[in-house]
């Protein structure tokens, strides 16, 4: 490939740009309490918070948003979630 030419992602970009933004409105819409369910398998997904006190047990996963079967594993960033409000 010669260094003039260019690659068009376009279709890529648009795809990829569809997955963020339904992933986004996803992890809206369970921190404001809805429910939802995985767009594999069907199941009720479950939002998984971190512990809310120094005492509370230490959860096996990570915050984030989970189907039971592993379909569905978003991993939260709790800090950034706390900027979208």
């Amino acid at each position: 490939m010669s260094e003039t030419q260019k690659l068009d992602f376009s279709a890529v970009n648009g795809t990829t740009q569809k997955s963020f933004n339904a992933q986004k409105n996803l992890i809206k819409r369970m921190l404001k309490g809805n429910s939802a369910e995985c767009s594999v398998c069907g199941q009720t997904l479950t939002l998984l918070l971190p512990p809310n006190s120094k005492n509370a047990k230490a959860a096996d996963k990570a915050p984030g948003i989970y189907c039971k079967k592993g379909c569905t594993d978003i991993e939260l960033d709790m800090e950034a979630v706390a900027m979208m409000k």
